[in-house]
């Protein structure tokens, strides 16, 4: 389970700058947390949430990490902006020993988005090749 806030690195801006994200529910398979100070009328949240469904070899688990984010509109400040970003992994867990499935996919998923190429260096800013196609929606 994760911690009740979710600071010291495990969340980033585009400049690379920490974010503090507190918890404000728990359900039976989905959590929410809240940005620390988030302006009023402008919520910041994460949300995660997981599903199960078949049973035996057949079972399969739906999990998706998303964040949602309300900004004041560019051309008409009145009217917030709401933005969503989110990962779904759907994973056969009832044909499965290890993680080494969700655990290959994610870096593919985390190198894609957060890099250039053959670098090594992750990039919280936005031009990573992944991030700068779905900006974009170049294919």
């Amino acid at each position: 389970m994760l911690a009740n806030t979710l600071n010291t690195n495990e969340i980033k801006t585009t400049a690379g700058a920490s974010l503090i994200f507190s918890r404000l529910s728990t359900g039976v398979r989905n959590t929410e947390f809240a940005l620390v100070n988030e302006p009023a009328g402008l919520p910041h949240r994460l949300l995660i949430s997981h599903q199960e469904t078949g049973s035996g070899f057949l079972r399969r688990r739906r999990s998706v990490t998303r964040f949602n984010k309300t900004i004041a509109g560019q051309l008409d400040a009145s009217v917030g902006v709401l933005g969503s970003l989110y990962i779904v992994a759907d994973l056969p867990i009832g044909n499965m020993s290890d993680n080494t499935l969700i655990n290959g996919l994610s870096a593919n998923m985390m190198s894609f988005y957060a890099s250039l190429g053959a670098s090594t260096t992750i990039l919280f800013d936005g031009t990573g090749n992944g991030a700068v196609i779905m900006s974009s929606g170049g294919i």
